[in-house]
Protein backbone atom coordinates (compact mmCIF):
# COMPACT_ATOMS: atom_id res chain seq x y z
CA UNK A 1 0.00 0.00 0.00
CA UNK A 2 2.88 2.42 0.84
CA UNK A 3 6.44 3.08 -0.22
CA UNK A 4 9.29 4.97 1.39
CA UNK A 5 12.21 6.54 -0.46
CA UNK A 6 15.49 7.97 0.77
CA UNK A 7 18.09 9.39 -1.63
CA UNK A 8 20.84 6.89 -2.45
CA UNK A 9 18.89 3.89 -1.16
CA UNK A 10 16.55 1.33 -2.64
CA UNK A 11 12.85 2.06 -2.46
CA UNK A 12 11.20 0.37 0.52
CA UNK A 13 7.82 -1.20 -0.06
CA UNK A 14 7.98 -3.66 2.83
CA UNK A 15 6.10 -1.71 5.48
CA UNK A 16 5.43 -3.74 8.62
CA UNK A 17 1.74 -3.69 9.51
CA UNK A 18 1.75 -3.25 13.30
CA UNK A 19 -2.04 -2.99 13.56
CA UNK A 20 -4.92 -2.99 11.07
CA UNK A 21 -4.48 0.73 10.34
CA UNK A 22 -0.81 1.35 11.16
CA UNK A 23 2.29 0.66 9.06
CA UNK A 24 5.98 1.18 9.86
CA UNK A 25 9.20 1.34 7.81
CA UNK A 26 12.57 0.87 9.49
CA UNK A 27 15.19 3.44 8.48
CA UNK A 28 18.73 2.30 9.35
CA UNK A 29 21.50 4.90 9.69
CA UNK A 30 18.94 7.69 9.87
CA UNK A 31 21.62 10.20 10.93
CA UNK A 32 22.78 10.43 7.30
CA UNK A 33 19.25 11.02 5.93
CA UNK A 34 18.09 14.55 5.11
CA UNK A 35 14.74 13.92 3.44
CA UNK A 36 12.28 11.07 3.20
CA UNK A 37 9.51 10.57 0.65
CA UNK A 38 6.40 8.60 1.58
CA UNK A 39 4.03 7.59 -1.19
CA UNK A 40 1.14 5.33 -2.06
CA UNK A 41 1.97 2.43 -4.38
CA UNK A 42 -1.31 2.78 -6.26
CA UNK A 43 -2.35 -0.80 -5.58
CA UNK A 44 -4.74 -0.11 -2.69
CA UNK A 45 -6.37 3.31 -2.16
CA UNK A 46 -7.27 4.68 1.24
CA UNK A 47 -10.83 3.85 2.30
CA UNK A 48 -13.24 6.69 1.51
CA UNK A 49 -12.90 9.64 3.89
CA UNK A 50 -9.47 8.60 5.19
CA UNK A 51 -5.82 9.40 4.61
CA UNK A 52 -2.49 8.60 6.19
CA UNK A 53 -0.78 10.64 8.91
CA UNK A 54 2.98 10.28 8.44
CA UNK A 55 5.14 10.13 11.57
CA UNK A 56 8.88 9.90 12.12
CA UNK A 57 10.40 8.21 15.17
CA UNK A 58 14.00 8.17 16.28
CA UNK A 59 15.66 7.12 19.52
CA UNK A 60 15.87 9.97 22.01
CA UNK A 61 19.54 10.39 23.00
CA UNK A 62 18.57 11.21 26.59
CA UNK A 63 16.01 8.52 27.38
CA UNK A 64 16.68 5.97 24.65
CA UNK A 65 12.94 5.69 24.04
CA UNK A 66 11.32 6.52 20.72
CA UNK A 67 10.37 10.12 19.95
CA UNK A 68 7.51 10.31 17.45
CA UNK A 69 6.90 13.49 15.47
CA UNK A 70 4.10 14.19 13.00
CA UNK A 71 5.53 15.12 9.58
CA UNK A 72 2.34 15.56 7.56
CA UNK A 73 -0.05 13.36 5.62
CA UNK A 74 -0.86 11.67 2.32
CA UNK A 75 -4.30 11.03 0.79
CA UNK A 76 -5.78 9.53 -2.35
CA UNK A 77 -5.75 13.05 -3.81
CA UNK A 78 -2.18 13.77 -2.61
CA UNK A 79 -0.54 10.33 -2.82
CA UNK A 80 3.03 11.38 -2.02
CA UNK A 81 4.92 13.84 0.15
CA UNK A 82 8.53 14.74 0.87
CA UNK A 83 9.62 15.62 4.38
CA UNK A 84 12.81 17.12 5.80
CA UNK A 85 13.96 15.05 8.77
CA UNK A 86 17.49 16.37 9.23
CA UNK A 87 16.27 19.27 11.40
CA UNK A 88 14.17 17.24 13.84
CA UNK A 89 15.29 17.28 17.48
CA UNK A 90 15.06 14.76 20.26
CA UNK A 91 12.70 15.36 23.14
CA UNK A 92 10.22 17.29 20.98
CA UNK A 93 7.82 14.42 20.31
CA UNK A 94 4.09 14.78 20.52
CA UNK A 95 0.97 12.67 20.69
CA UNK A 96 1.02 9.74 18.29
CA UNK A 97 -1.02 6.61 17.63
CA UNK A 98 1.84 4.10 17.71
CA UNK A 99 2.47 3.69 21.43
CA UNK A 100 5.42 1.37 22.03
CA UNK A 101 4.21 -1.24 19.53
CA UNK A 102 6.61 -0.35 16.74
CA UNK A 103 9.80 0.23 18.71
CA UNK A 104 10.63 -3.35 19.54
CA UNK A 105 14.38 -3.81 20.09
CA UNK A 106 15.72 -1.40 17.48
CA UNK A 107 19.35 -0.34 17.48
CA UNK A 108 20.12 3.32 18.33
CA UNK A 109 20.87 4.10 14.66
CA UNK A 110 17.49 2.90 13.36
CA UNK A 111 14.59 5.31 13.01
CA UNK A 112 11.07 4.55 11.86
CA UNK A 113 8.60 6.13 9.49
CA UNK A 114 5.02 5.36 10.44
CA UNK A 115 1.78 5.76 8.51
CA UNK A 116 -1.46 5.80 10.48
CA UNK A 117 -4.74 5.56 8.55
CA UNK A 118 -7.03 8.24 10.00
CA UNK A 119 -10.17 10.20 9.08
CA UNK A 120 -9.55 13.22 6.82
CA UNK A 121 -11.28 15.48 9.39
CA UNK A 122 -8.77 14.36 12.00
CA UNK A 123 -5.80 14.84 9.62
CA UNK A 124 -6.89 18.42 8.90
CA UNK A 125 -6.78 19.27 12.62
CA UNK A 126 -3.32 17.87 13.33
CA UNK A 127 -0.30 20.15 13.42
CA UNK A 128 2.91 18.74 11.89
CA UNK A 129 6.34 19.66 13.17
CA UNK A 130 7.29 22.88 11.36
CA UNK A 131 10.89 21.84 10.67
CA UNK A 132 9.66 18.87 8.58
CA UNK A 133 8.21 21.09 5.87
CA UNK A 134 10.26 21.28 2.72
CA UNK A 135 10.66 24.81 1.44
CA UNK A 136 8.90 25.25 -1.87
CA UNK A 137 9.64 27.84 -4.50
CA UNK A 138 6.86 29.05 -6.73
CA UNK A 139 7.36 27.26 -10.06
CA UNK A 140 6.72 30.46 -12.03
CA UNK A 141 9.34 32.29 -9.98
CA UNK A 142 11.85 29.49 -10.53
CA UNK A 143 11.11 29.48 -14.27
CA UNK A 144 11.50 33.27 -14.43
CA UNK A 145 14.88 33.20 -12.69
CA UNK A 146 16.19 30.44 -14.95
CA UNK A 147 14.87 32.20 -18.05
CA UNK A 148 16.57 35.46 -17.08
CA UNK A 149 19.85 33.66 -16.37
CA UNK A 150 19.61 32.06 -19.79
CA UNK A 151 18.77 35.36 -21.52
CA UNK A 152 21.68 37.18 -19.90
CA UNK A 153 24.14 34.36 -20.65
CA UNK A 154 22.94 34.20 -24.27
CA UNK A 155 23.18 37.96 -24.78
CA UNK A 156 26.57 38.10 -23.05
CA UNK A 157 27.94 35.48 -25.44
CA UNK A 158 27.64 38.07 -28.26
CA UNK A 159 29.41 40.83 -26.32
CA UNK A 160 32.17 42.68 -28.13
CA UNK A 161 34.18 45.66 -27.04
CA UNK A 162 33.59 49.02 -28.68
CA UNK A 163 36.88 48.67 -30.55
CA UNK A 164 35.72 45.34 -32.01
CA UNK A 165 32.36 46.68 -33.22
CA UNK A 166 31.96 46.93 -36.97
CA UNK A 167 29.65 49.66 -38.18
CA UNK A 168 26.26 48.22 -39.14
CA UNK A 169 23.49 50.79 -39.71
CA UNK A 170 20.74 48.14 -39.74
CA UNK A 171 21.36 47.01 -36.13
CA UNK A 172 20.79 48.71 -32.81
CA UNK A 173 23.21 47.91 -30.00
CA UNK A 174 22.26 47.80 -26.34
CA UNK A 175 25.13 48.14 -23.85
CA UNK A 176 25.51 44.87 -21.92
CA UNK A 177 25.97 46.91 -18.73
CA UNK A 178 22.37 48.10 -19.12
CA UNK A 179 21.07 44.51 -19.22
CA UNK A 180 23.29 43.51 -16.28
CA UNK A 181 22.09 46.50 -14.22
CA UNK A 182 18.44 45.58 -14.92
CA UNK A 183 19.06 41.92 -14.01
CA UNK A 184 20.81 42.80 -10.73
CA UNK A 185 17.93 45.15 -9.86
CA UNK A 186 15.44 42.35 -10.61
CA UNK A 187 17.34 39.91 -8.34
CA UNK A 188 17.50 42.50 -5.55
CA UNK A 189 13.74 43.09 -5.76
CA UNK A 190 13.11 39.31 -5.75
CA UNK A 191 15.21 38.83 -2.62
CA UNK A 192 13.39 41.66 -0.82
CA UNK A 193 9.90 40.59 -1.90
CA UNK A 194 9.56 37.28 -3.82
CA UNK A 195 5.95 38.15 -4.74
CA UNK A 196 6.59 41.61 -6.22
CA UNK A 197 5.99 40.35 -9.77
CA UNK A 198 2.41 39.34 -8.83
CA UNK A 199 1.43 43.00 -8.18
Amino acid sequence: MFGCLVAGRLVQTDAVQVSPDKFVFNLPDYESVNHVVVFMLGTVPFPAGTGGAVYFSFPDPASGGPVWQLLGFITNEKPSAIFKISGLRGGEGGAHPFGMMAASSLSPSVAQVGVSVEALDQLAQQMPVSSAAVATVDSFLLFTQKMLDSLYNFAASFAVSQAQMAPNPSETFVPSGCLLKWYENFQRRMSQNPNFWKN
